[in-house]
């Protein structure tokens, strides 16, 4: 038995609370993917054969329009898993991912995967309750980028940034291009709307550092409905 695979799937939230003997079973089904920074794992097209967590580095999945134009869908870290769906139901990915920066994932087969949640019903539970947070969180993201405007957006990006590091003092978790496109505008929209949060005192900007100077403030325009 790969000890680094056991000790991989530990930390996946997927995971979490499992037994070793059906951590034992993923594991043997499961492999160690090591990507470079910008290097493609699937296309949205191509057969959803295997589903993918994040042990280092960083994921992100998005759609590409026929002009080029990108639009995130979510960007995944250390813990988290992403293309289950597609596994689950058999059919093709609807978009694409790339990893963010060197990572090492692992990957499951859906072939043997489908076949453990058959003989494991806790994990079955699991992956059903992983997906219906993540369905709130897409229909979170539809209403702040059909419903808001992009200093209200960005507003709310930057609280989520913040809950997650656990501090004032952020650090751009995503080039600013990238924010943009997660945030469903464009480079230039998104710069006036951080010079916007600036001149009203929320945040204090420094390259890839933000200061959240008003934490209240901040949540009062992510919550407004202009």
């Amino acid at each position: 038995m790969d000890t680094s695979k056991l000790t991989a799937l530990g930390g996946i939230k997927l995971f979490e609370g499992l037994p070793a003997a059906q951590l034992k079973s993923l594991a043997e089904i499961a492999q160690l993917k090591r990507c470079k920074a910008g290097e493609p794992l699937f296309e949205a097209g191509q057969p959803g054969t295997h589903f993918y967590a994040v042990v280092s580095g960083k994921v992100r999945v998005y759609r590409a329009s026929l002009s080029g134009k990108e639009q995130i869908l979510s960007v995944f870290t250390a813990g988290e898993s992403f293309a289950e769906v597609p596994v689950f139901e058999g059919r093709t990915y609807p978009a694409s991912a790339q990893a963010l920066e060197d990572s090492v994932l692992l990957t499951i087969p859906r072939k043997g995967f489908v076949e453990l949640l058959r003989r494991e019903p806790e994990l079955a539970l699991g992956v059903m309750a992983l997906l219906s947070a993540r369905l709130r969180a897409f229909v979170g993201q539809i209403a702040q980028l059909s419903l808001k405007e992009v200093p209200e957006r960005l507003a709310g990006y930057l609280l989520l940034l913040r809950a997650s590091q656990g501090r004032d003092d952020l650090t751009l978790d995503l080039p600013k291009g990238q924010i943009a496109s997660y945030l469903g505008t464009i480079p230039e929209t998104l710069s006036r709307a951080i010079k916007k949060l600036s001149e009203q005192g929320l945040i204090e900007v420094a390259g890839s550092r933000v200061s959240v100077l008003d934490p209240e403030g901040l949540a009062a325009l992510a919550e407004s409905d202009r």
